[in-house]
């Protein structure tokens, strides 16, 4: 005869395994990967064309080519600044962004929930692009990728990654309760001595890569750096935004729950 359920085993719920892929995640591996797919399958000419009207030009905007036409026309100044982190340069290019935006955006995306979980991407992938023209406001050389998008997933999962129970802590709990444990403020992230560890990594990785010392990919083209960083700064500073979960407040070394802010 079968031993009756102890009570933990009837009132908890069956754990999450930490690996699992959220909605958000899977629709944006999705789109991102078929997009490639299409490309590929596309004569170059063709594709050429897609790069250059759905690219981030920052030449559009150089009032010195006022003369000069580039594809895509007076719509494409708008919708580059989100539609080129659709698009990537080859296979290692595309690899290396969704690999970096598994464990990182599939934490964000499980706390936001799928829209909140895109309009955030859509933020910082624009502020990205925006950080790149300040920087290259004369380039002609279309901008492509994903990068400042994961960067601001990246950012954002540090103002909560490494709390205790979540899923860069030591004492991981499963997937769904990693994600919605309470974040520190900007100040107290700021103060945090292994998220100021996990910057000084993120920034210094950057600037070397900018700067020619590391080559990801086989792809030639350079590194937008800048973009990158835009994009971090972005889901760092506007992360509570768009953070459904109560914060979280220090007493006696403590974190409190504390209500949403008004």
């Amino acid at each position: 005869m079968q031993a009756p359920d102890s009570p933990r085993d009837l009132y908890e719920p069956p754990r999450e395994p930490a690996l699992t892929i959220p909605l958000g995640m899977t629709v944006l591996l999705a789109v991102m990967f078929g997009i490639h797919i299409v490309r590929a399958l596309l004569p170059a000419e063709t594709d050429q064309d897609v790069i250059w009207t759905f690219g981030f030009v920052p030449a559009r905007y150089d009032p010195s080519l006022l003369g000069v036409q580039f594809p895509g026309g007076a719509g494409a100044e708008v919708w580059t600044f989100l539609t080129y982190a659709f698009l990537h340069a080859d296979l290692a290019h595309i690899g290396f962004n969704m690999l970096w935006m598994l464990p990182f955006g599939s934490a964000v995306a499980r706390r936001f929930g799928t829209l909140r979980f895109f309009a955030f991407l859509a933020v910082t992938a624009i502020a990205g692009a925006f950080a790149h023209l300040v920087t290259h406001q004369h380039e002609i050389a279309p901008m492509i990728g994903a990068s400042a998008a994961v960067s601001g997933a990246m950012a954002a999962a540090i103002r909560f990654a490494f709390q205790h129970g979540s899923f860069l802590s030591f004492g991981r709990a499963d997937a769904a309760t990693a994600a919605r444990v309470p974040a520190l403020s900007l100040v107290a992230s700021l103060q945090n001595s292994r998220v100021l560890g996990f910057l000084a990594v993120w920034f210094g990785l950057n600037i070397i890569t900018g700067l020619g010392a590391i080559a990801v990919g086989t792809s030639a083209q350079s590194i937008a750096w800048q973009a990158h960083i835009g994009g971090f700064l972005a889901g760092l500073l506007l992360f509570s935004l768009f953070d459904p979960v109560p914060r979280a407040a220090m007493q006696d070394n403590q974190p409190h729950i504390l209500p949403p802010a008004d």
